[in-house]
């Protein structure tokens, strides 16, 4: 169906309010205006609450503020506009899909940034309540940081592990504040009178930073103190090594996707199957490489084959000069002869590569056979075109 130009343009700035993912200038720059307003916001934020900072330059503030809240507001407003053009929302109804948007964590942390200042003292609310709101303005920046989307996806992933762990720290303060409620109450009255009090005593010590200005002075009520010092060390890191090990598979994983893509544009391995490609993932060193690098000399002992993943690379062979792009390599003929390199090589841009050295290249063939006899045969056909290398 032929689109409107309300729609083009309504697409279009969709396209620009998400954050950029390369070659939209347009997007990039929105992107990095709207991150410098909010850092600009917080600090001005910040420094508003010193009073010596806030009467001396209470109006530049003020007008950073008023011109923040006035930006957000319409970015807002043209995300509420533009949401439907978002896959997963194009095809309900308009008014159904902004609903729906609304309701979402980050739209929630735009309203909230922007609803104090329209709220003002005339609603009722303590002031400095309104400006902490405000102070979460600075959590639009988890929209362009890719730090706290890590941070997101792992509490999501493990949410079922951290709410377990939470249960186990409720109880175990439970059990601390009534036991101690049981040992001292009577001879404290004022600090361990009712569990509620008690709870301050025992969340101070399970989370073993101990204020001391409420401690047990009966011989059990250490004794027993003890005890919950030993058990708190023990349950409080219990959340520390499920985030630790949630963090370490996020990266695994993107690591792991973003490898089995560069794989998967080199033609060689266009015939393996998963398992075959998951074992030469782990052999694959990627390698960045500048403009102008000589990776191979025309006359030295080889010690690894290459595949192109992005960028270009001059193969110098036999007084011909070919250019090879992503998905193709050089180097392998050497390899399997076990011989000299009989050309040179060296980049023409930038160049995301992947390098197979020698020993992982002939343990490679060695573990699997029937993967050599496809490395032969791809590097004779590839002989066949550039019969040089």
């Amino acid at each position: 169906m032929k689109r409107t130009k309300l729609q083009k343009l309504r697409r279009r700035w969709f396209e620009i309010l998400e954050p950029s993912a390369g070659g939209d200038r347009a997007s990039f720059v929105s992107d990095v205006f709207l991150v410098t307003l909010i850092f600009l916001n917080t600090f001005a934020f910040v420094l508003g609450t010193v009073d010596g900072v806030q009467e001396q330059f209470g109006f530049e503030l003020d007008l950073i503020l008023y011109f923040s809240v006035f930006v957000f507001s319409i970015e807002y407003l043209l995300r509420l506009w533009v949401c439907v053009e978002h896959p997963l929302r194009r095809d309900g109804h308009p008014v159904w899909s902004r609903l729906q948007y609304m309701v979402t964590p980050m739209a929630l942390v735009d309203l909230v940034a922007i609803l104090p200042f329209y709220l003002g003292p005339t609603s009722g609310i303590d002031l400095r309540i309104l400006r902490v709101f405000s102070m979460l303005r600075f959590l639009r920046i988890a929209r362009y940081s890719s730090a706290f989307q890590l941070f997101g996806r792992v509490i999501k992933r493990e949410g079922r592990s951290l709410m377990g762990v939470l249960l186990i720290l409720t109880a175990l303060l439970l059990v601390a504040a009534s036991g101690m409620y049981a040992i001292e109450g009577r001879v404290q009255p004022e600090n361990f009178g009712d569990i509620p009090k008690a709870m301050w005593w025992a969340m101070a010590t399970l989370t073993t930073i101990g204020y001391g200005d409420v401690v047990p002075i009966t011989p059990f009520g250490k004794w027993f103190a003890g005890l919950i010092m030993i058990f708190g060390v023990g349950v409080f890191a219990l959340p520390i090594g499920i985030l630790s090990n949630g963090f370490a598979m996020e990266v695994n994983q993107r690591n792991f996707v973003v490898t089995w893509n560069m794989i998967s544009k080199v033609d060689l391995f266009a015939r393996l199957d998963a398992g075959e490609i998951t074992e030469i993932m782990e052999l694959l060193k990627s390698r960045h490489v500048p403009k102008g690098t000589t990776i191979v000399r025309d006359g030295e002992v080889t010690d690894a084959m290459y595949f192109v993943v992005s960028g270009e690379v001059a193969v110098e062979t036999g007084g011909q000069t070919l250019r090879l792009g992503p998905g193709e390599h050089f180097g392998e003929t050497a390899l399997l002869a076990q011989d000299e390199n009989l050309l040179s090589a060296k980049t023409l841009t930038v160049c995301d590569l992947l390098e197979l050295d020698a020993n992982d290249f002939n343990y490679l063939l060695s573990h699997n056979p029937h993967l050599e006899e496809d490395f032969r045969s791809i590097a004779e056909e590839r002989l066949e075109k550039l019969p040089a290398i």
